[in-house]
């Protein structure tokens, strides 16, 4: 009876800590679907056409249709209104907002698409914003994500991370050690591409696996 209820304590905690990992920067769909059959939980659209990973609207919702059921879609977006996160959710398919900028209120307000909230952290006590949502937390630059600068870990030590969503520098040789930090997921642009918006397939694999 011991041993059976060790056993089970042991896959419990093996659960517990799978990370959920979302890859963004998707422009095509052969990389969408080596990132879905690798066991990704989210794809990442970037709607900031000053990113080299900007995907057009048409081009997004030629992908998003052929995509499998029970995959998150997440539409990125920056320094637009909340009209045309609404209009463009709604014609490409995502199911998920993610803000990339600091909105003001009355924007989340004024959104009928399920969002998340992004924290560009400077700084130590920029993670604790938001503390009572699922949020993510990213290095703060000033091209707005995807640049691979990575956040002092550190910062996390003695922190409830689970309803963080860590991005900024990870690739498929860091990311195991964040699973001690239990965080609800993890973000990947650059560290698993070829170049801008070309997902290097061999990475993509490796990071999944090695979150879980």
């Amino acid at each position: 009876m011991c041993l059976i209820m060790q056993t089970k304590k042991k896959r419990y905690r093996a659960y517990r800590y799978n990370m959920r990992c979302k890859i963004c920067g998707i422009t095509s769909y052969e990389d969408a679907m080596v990132a879905i059959n690798a066991g990704a939980d989210a794809l990442g659209f970037v709607f900031y056409e000053a990113s080299p990973r900007f995907i057009t609207v048409s081009h997004a919702k030629e992908i998003i249709k052929k995509l499998p059921p029970f995959v998150e879609k997440v539409a990125l977006f920056v320094n637009v209104d909340a009209n045309t996160i609404n209009v463009t959710c709604q014609e490409v398919g995502a199911t998920l907002a993610q803000i990339h900028f600091e909105a003001p209120e009355t924007l989340y307000e004024e959104l009928k698409i399920p969002h998340i909230k992004v924290i560009r952290a400077k700084e130590r006590e920029d993670i604790l914003n938001f503390s009572d949502e699922y949020r993510l937390v990213d290095a703060y630059c000033e091209a707005y994500g995807g640049s691979g600068k990575r956040l002092n870990i550190e910062w996390f030590k003695d922190i409830n991370c689970s309803k963080i969503i860590l991005a900024g520098g990870l690739d498929s040789e860091n990311v195991a050690f964040m699973k001690e930090y239990g965080f609800y997921g993890v973000d990947v642009s650059s560290g698993v591409e070829t170049s801008y918006g070309v997902k290097n397939h061999k990475k993509v694999k490796e990071f999944i696996a090695n979150a879980r």
